[in-house]
This record gives C-alpha cells, structure tokens and sequence, in this order.
C-alpha cells in the first residue's frame, strides 16, 4: 500500500473543463491535491467548477505554479505520462507497476500529464524519474486529459484497499438454498417427469436423473428460487389445458 498520497500536476493545461473533470476522477480515488503549471486560461475557472462536480469544495485542493521546476520541487519520485516513445532510458510502467514503483521508493509522488493538444513536452519528461503509459489502442492512443488522469486515479485507489460503493453490504441475492430444499425440488421434478413418461428407457433413468441434477446444481439456486421453480412444476403438473380455462376465466 502506498504511504503517500500522489500529486496530480496538469502541465499547461487549456481547458477549465478538464481541469474540473480532472479534479472530480481524482477525488472519487481519494487525491485531493492537484497542482497546475501555468494554466492557459488562469485560475480560478468557472468552467473548471462546472465539470467539477463539487469536488473542489468537497477536498481537491489547487496549487498554481508558473514553472514545472517549482512544482515538482518538494516531491521525491515524478511519474511522467505519455504515449510516445521518447528515447529516454527511463523506466516505463503501466498504471498498476507506476503504483508499485512509488510504493517501493517511498517518497512524496507526482504524476505528470501534459496539455491537450501535444501532451508533455521532452524536457517535462526529461525531470521525471519514470515513464507512465497505458496499454492504449495503437492506432488511437488518444484519451482525453481527465480520462488519463482517471486511468491512474483508479489504480492507486485498487493499492491503497480502496473498495467498491457497496463492498461489505448484502448484495440483494439470497443465499444459496440447503442441500435438503434442492433434492426435495429434484425428487418433486423427477416424480413428475416419471408421470410424463419422460424417462425412457428404464435402465437410463439413474443416469438421466443424474444429469438433470447436475445441471440444476451448477445454478447455485438460492431457497427463494427453489420455491419459485417448485411452483412452477406444480403448474405444469395441473395440466396446460386447465391453467388457459382458469386464464379465460
């Protein structure tokens, strides 16, 4: 698990929609500081508090710098994202390992993403310590800023135990029915099939009846669908002919 919380650092980002959009992803993977270098439009950005979805008040915190020097000053480990091969001899990982190799050095991280319209120039990759990329489509490797930030966002927050909306509550299906409720459905399935004359010939009964169970077993019934199936069967049972009198009726 990682000790530090990464930084998010949008290098001359131009919209104040991504930068909102960006800031919305990260909060919903728990980083809440993001840092801007030399922001096209400035800041404060209305449009950015559009996008943002409130998470701006709800604990993303801006820091503005001019240069990206004074913004990756205090940090030890910098991860530079881009998905161009640069000739650099510098390590490259995906989003899962870049999570890793953070963990491993233990310093105070950021994450560097480029602007919009050419990415990370060399010399900002060139201070990174790493490479970050994704396992993108070669032939259209072109994920909107926010949605890159996104991709990383939700692979720190799986490392740090991070867990689902609902994880730990009941998930609304029952439990898997008792063994006494299934073979009671069986013996009940089986009782009127051999009414129906649907076993046949005799000595293949055992081995039709078998089959017929293991394909119910591997549905993991749960008790309320065994009473439903049950139902079912005792419908069948009273004849199709009387069932439409009773639907006329």
């Amino acid at each position: 698990m990682v000790d530090h919380v990464p930084v998010i650092i949008l290098h001359r980002p131009q919209l104040g929609e991504n930068i909102g959009s960006a800031a919305r992803v990260m909060l919903n993977f728990g980083l809440t500081q993001l840092r801007l270098v030399a922001p096209r439009d400035g800041w404060p950005n209305a449009a950015a508090d559009t996008l943002s979805a409130g998470a701006f008040e709800a604990g993303v915190e801006v820091a503005v710098f001019d240069t990206l020097e004074a913004a990756i000053a205090d940090l030890g480990t910098v991860l530079a994202t881009t998905a161009r091969p640069r000739g650099m001899e510098k390590p490259v990982f995906d989003a899962a390992s870049g999570v890793e190799f953070i963990a491993t050095r233990g310093l105070k991280a950021g994450i560097l993403f480029g602007a919009e319209n050419h990415g990370l120039p060399s010399e900002a990759v060139g201070l990174a310590d790493a490479i970050l990329t994704y396992p993108v489509n070669p032939a259209f490797a072109s994920l909107n800023l926010a949605q890159a930030v996104g991709v990383f966002c939700a692979a720190w927050g799986s490392n740090a135990g991070a867990i689902g909306r609902w994880a730990g509550e009941k998930s609304g299906v029952d439990d898997p029915a008792p063994k006494e409720d299934l073979i009671r459905m069986f013996e009940h399935l089986e009782e009127e099939l051999e009414r129906a004359g649907y076993f046949y010939p005799p000595d293949k009964t055992p081995l039709m009846k078998t089959n017929i169970r293991n394909a119910f077993i591997r549905g993991n019934w749960t008790t309320q669908e065994v009473r439903t199936f049950r139902g079912a069967i005792k419908a069948l049972a009273l004849g199709r002919g009387k069932a439409r009198v009773r639907r006329e009726d």
